[in-house]
């Protein structure tokens, strides 16, 4: 199949689609999917780009192969999701052929990784109920059998003045932007002392109509993440309590909402994850455990993992000293090393289903791994 997977790549990789616009992306997998005789529904969860494709008894074990296939706004596949959806497919389609009826093999498309969400939208709908395992790769500046992947949100916080001339009457006016700037030099003096993992950055998205009119109104959004999904909630409530305090010593009104359902931290399963590396390691690919320290960013497969065992592997289309959301990226992406390391991951992560389908002790260590994570919280 491999020449079929890097054209589906090749053309995810030339008409880029962004968050829940990723039509074409979708009909193409749903297409190979049919043609091989998964049986498949879109639009689900309520996602019109959404699918899940099924093959298999129906019962049994269920394994899902996860595919991501949005790219960035303006830098197009910077992120190698087309090679993440052409792997998963490969997966899924050698899984099934392979483990014939040994039980139910699931590709689900995912939609709107980058901001929107799409895994966590899914979850909520009861597209992972049932399933013992969900794979998947992405592609990388270093291998990795897993990455500290931090839990994160998105605040807009916005506050609610009163307008008036800044000379004629400025007695009259609630200056909504100066709280606003107040809470950015609040939380700059807060960034000083954050743990490890922890962060907010923020940006003005209103800050006033023109210069003689007191703002009225004035809203940010501001991303925070941290460690785990329990740090998270503590860095939200230190956030909503700054803005709120400033709100109350400058006579203002406050509104402090989440744009979208948090990212959960991602929790490894070193079980599975040893099998994925076992296997890509006959293409000449060695995967190690994460640097120390280093945070790549957010994902919505943490939520996944919180609710069944998952892995997300990172495998390097580019160097170390290179990064990925860069045009350079997106070139490796639809590159030579692309092509192989698409190929090596939908091998190994169609070995790893394939096990979990035929080996009930695997799919029972995954499972104790996975409750022990999460009765640690981490």
């Amino acid at each position: 199949m491999a020449d079929r997977l890097w054209d589906v790549a090749c053309a995810l990789h030339a008409d880029p689609e962004t968050a829940f616009e990723e039509h074409h992306a979708a009909d193409r997998l749903c297409a190979e999917l049919e043609w091989d005789g998964f049986t498949v529904d879109r639009g689900v969860a309520g996602m019109p780009t959404a699918f899940v494709a099924q093959a298999g008894t129906g019962g049994g074990p269920r394994i899902a192969l996860l595919l991501e296939y949005d790219a960035l706004p303006g830098l197009g596949h910077a992120c190698g999701h087309n090679l993440i959806a052409a792997a998963g497919l490969g997966a899924a389609i050698a899984a099934r052929e392979a483990a014939g009826h040994a039980g139910t093999i699931l590709a689900i498309g995912t939609p709107a990784e980058e901001g929107g969400g799409g895994k966590i939208i899914e979850l909520g709908a009861g597209l992972f109920e049932g399933v013992d395992a969900a794979l998947m790769f992405h592609p990388g500046t270093r291998n990795w059998s897993w990455a500290v992947l931090t839990a994160q949100v998105e605040l807009r916080i916005a506050y609610h003045g009163r307008a008036a001339h800044p000379t004629g009457n400025p007695a009259e006016g609630i200056d909504a932007l100066a709280s606003l700037i107040q809470l950015f030099t609040t939380l700059s003096a807060l960034r000083q002392r954050l743990p490890a993992g922890s962060h907010i950055q923020g940006i003005v998205t209103r800050g006033g109509e023109a210069t003689n009119i007191v703002p009225d109104l004035a809203e940010g959004r501001f991303g925070l993440r941290a460690l785990t999904t329990g740090a998270l909630q503590t860095l939200i409530g230190q956030v909503t309590a700054a803005a709120q305090g400033i709100a109350a010593a400058t006579a203002i009104t406050v509104e402090v909402d989440q744009v979208r359902e948090p990212y959960a931290h991602f929790r490894p399963n070193e079980r599975l994850g040893a099998r994925f590396d076992q296997h890509i390691a006959r293409h000449g690919i060695t995967m190690t455990p994460p640097e120390p320290g280093v945070f790549l960013g957010s994902s919505d497969i943490g939520n996944i993992s919180t609710a069944v065992p998952a892995i997300h592997p990172f495998v390097a289309i580019v160097d170390s000293d290179k990064s990925d959301h860069t045009p350079q990226f997106a070139a490796a992406a639809a590159s030579g090393r692309g092509r192989h390391v698409m190929l090596a991951a939908a091998d190994a992560l169609g070995r790893t289903a394939v096990e979990l389908l035929t080996d009930p002790a695997l799919r029972t260590a995954a499972w104790q791994e996975f409750q022990h994570r999460a009765a640690a919280g981490h």
